[in-house]
């Protein structure tokens, strides 16, 4: 279960697509606890996740917060760092929330928006569901100047200097830190330069990692700005609970011009045996992320060559290597039973089967004494860096808990104070720098209002000018946008026309056919048929619950290839008359309908309109009594075959006992 504040909200008044802005029932799950509040607006909705900062955001259906893509990311980018939306239903195939209380023991009133809620928060806190994601793993970030630099005045290059050299220094002290988050946890990054008089007019970064990795937040100044934004994906992807996390997993690797990598998971299992040619540094370490975390990073030769540390320091993971020398006889037989294609996947191979057997029996330990409801990786991987099982044990189960660390307050800097000469000294040189900024500033203030006056006199000019554009073409825009308006309005109802004639017509054509269904059965010309379009417990279930299906019934399986015995009893407990296919049926299923004696009837003509159909009862009739026969043919030769065997066994033992 998971730990932590989980939000569910349903709506319980109003639609994210009408004009009235809905309310919405939200049911809080913290430590066990819920709290529920009724009929808030999603303004407030953001206030309180802001505060409470969950781990999900549960809901059954995400155009319930949000009518369409474009205005989802725009409230996705109000959400908290690491708070995620969930769709409990699941992704692009939805199930009812109803089935999915009943399938993990809930009880829900669908007809209740708390209840909805309560129920999508726990079965998030289940793992039930996946996430919605929008956004690619990539960041980018822009550093440009906070303002415009204006036409220009008698100190305009000196103005230009001053702001492209503070973008200049901004995009350094950035790129210092990307750099170093680069190296640290091995996600690569580009960057652009856009040179000006004095400096940098803009400068770009693409970093690929999420937003809430990168250590880079928007700021602003007088001269400079800085935005980061996530790169939005073309549609919708939905990731699914169950599977988020990464896994620890032991690297080996053999360095050199053809590069060998092979990872296994902590408990041996093997994820990946490759080797590539001409592959640089930041390509190794982004492939090795890709299946999990390294705990260990390993080499089959003794010092660790450099290549190999400085993968293991891009993931801060444990270095292993076996001390001396492996004969190749000992890697082929180390290697042999997963299988490689050339020297240096043998070799990384070797590596890493080496380490995984040296720590084999630790991680034996660790399962025996370990809870099973902990999570066992999280275990090894502290054990590897050098915690004993208990202090294992202790950390992972206090990590399943939140908590929340209160930062200490920084203690003021306390200066000491020197003689009274040393003072007024600084005193000084402090009123010498005011004096100076004063002065710049002065000279700063006496361009601006020149430009001032100048762009004054600029905007009365255009002003005039604008009045006039203003007055001869606001009647025109003014028609043709009323044009517009009515052209996309007739356009909406022809569409709207259209797809209301063809439901019509469909409509028409089904009624006729059941008029003719009818009128059969009135006539006594026709036997009324429950269609069923799969042998499946869910098909079954849904046409009861549907239609209801009782004693003498007849039904129409669409899809027999599916069921079984267990399957078919369903039907049998109904006692139905009959049933029919059009394909063949399993032979374990049909031998269960034989026992239990229900005709199973093949390619009888029906006529069908939706999930209603009609059977001739003379032609129903004939085919049972054939089936009858067919069956009572069966039987005896059934109990022929018994009594045979009977027969023979006693003969068998009849003969044992003469010799």
């Amino acid at each position: 279960m998971q730990n932590g504040v989980i939000y569910g909200i349903d709506i319980a008044k109003g639609s994210s697509r009408a004009q009235e802005v809905p309310k919405y029932a939200v049911a809080v799950l913290r430590d066990g606890e819920i709290s529920h509040y009724t009929m808030v607006r999603l303004h407030r909705i953001l206030r309180m996740l802001n505060m409470d900062r969950p781990d999900y955001i549960a809901v059954d259906n995400i155009f319930e917060l949000a009518p369409n893509k474009k205005a989802l990311i725009h409230l996705l980018e109000k959400l908290p760092d690491n708070t995620r939306l969930v769709q409990v239903t699941g992704g692009i195939h939805q199930k009812p929330l109803l089935r999915l209380a009943q399938e993990h023991g809930l009880s829900l009133n669908q007809f209740d928006p708390i209840q909805e809620a309560e129920t999508c928060a726990i079965l998030a806190s289940l793992g039930v569901g996946e996430e919605v994601s929008l956004f690619e793993d990539i960041t980018r970030i822009k550093v440009s100047r906070a303002r415009s630099l204006g036409r220009g005045g008698w100190s305009q290059n000196r103005y230009r200097r001053k702001v492209h050299g503070a973008v200049k220094e901004k995009s350094r002290e950035i790129e210092n830190i990307l750099r170093k988050f680069s190296r640290d946890t091995g996600y690569g990054y580009d960057e652009r330069f856009t040179e000006g008089f004095g400096g940098y007019v803009r400068a770009e970064f693409t970093v690929k990692a999420r937003r809430e990795r990168v250590p880079i937040k928007p700021s602003t100044n007088a001269d400079v700005q800085v935005t980061v934004k996530s790169v939005e994906r073309d549609k919708i992807q939905y990731i699914s609970l169950k599977k988020a996390g990464r896994k620890y997993t032991i690297v080996g690797i053999d360095p050199g011009t053809t590069v060998g990598i092979a990872i296994l998971s902590l408990d041996g299992e093997l994820l990946l045996s490759e080797s590539i040619r001409g592959i640089s540094h930041d390509e190794v370490v982004r492939k090795i992320a890709e299946y999990g975390k390294p705990a260990v990073v390993a080499t089959d030769v003794y010092p660790t060559p450099s290549a190999v540390e400085k993968i293991r320091r891009s993931f801060n993971a444990v270095a292993w290597s076996p001390g001396g020398e492996i004969r190749a006889e000992d890697k082929i037989a180390l290697a042999r039973s997963f299988g490689y294609s050339n020297d240096h996947e043998r070799d990384s191979l070797t590596a890493a089967i080496a380490t995984y057997k040296s720590y084999k029996n630790v991680f034996s330990r660790v399962e025996k004494r370990a809870p099973k409801y902990l999570n066992m990786d999280s275990i090894k991987f502290h054990v590897i860096n050098g915690d004993s099982i208990e202090e294992a044990i202790e950390k992972v189960a206090s990590e399943s808990k939140i908590q929340v660390r209160v930062k200490p307050e920084p203690e003021p800097v306390k200066e000491e104070l020197t003689d009274t000469d040393e003072l007024v000294k600084k005193l000084r040189e402090e009123i010498r720098q005011k004096n100076s900024q004063i002065k710049q500033l002065k000279e700063y203030v006496s361009e601006i209002k020149y430009e001032s006056g100048q762009k004054d006199k600029t905007i009365e000019k255009l002003e005039m000018r604008i009045n006039k554009i203003r007055n001869s073409i606001y009647t025109q825009v003014k028609k043709e946008r009323e044009i517009q308006i009515r052209d996309t309005e007739i356009d909406r109802l022809n569409k709207e026309l259209a797809k209301t004639r063809k439901n019509l017509k469909n409509q028409r054509r089904q009624n006729k056919r059941l008029k003719q269904i009818r009128k059969k059965e009135v006539k006594g010309e026709g036997l009324p048929v429950k269609v069923i379009y799969a042998f499946t417990r869910e098909a079954i279930q849904h046409t009861k619950e549907l239609y209801g299906i009782k004693e003498n019934d007849v039904v129409f399986l669409k899809d027999p290839s599916g069921g079984g015995p267990i399957t078919a009893s369903l039907l049998a407990e109904s006692k139905v008359k009959a049933v029919l296919i059009t394909e063949d049926m399993p032979h374990a299923a049909l031998e269960s309908f034989y026992d239990k004696e229900i005709p199973v009837l093949k390619d009888i003509q029906i006529h069908r309109v939706g999930d209603l159909a009609s059977v001739d009862p003379d032609i129903l009739e004939d085919a049972i009594e054939t089936w009858e026969e067919g069956a009572e043919k069966r039987r005896h030769e059934k109990e022929h075959e018994q009594f045979q065997s009977i027969l023979d066994e006693y003969r068998s033992e009849r003969r044992r006992g003469l010799v």
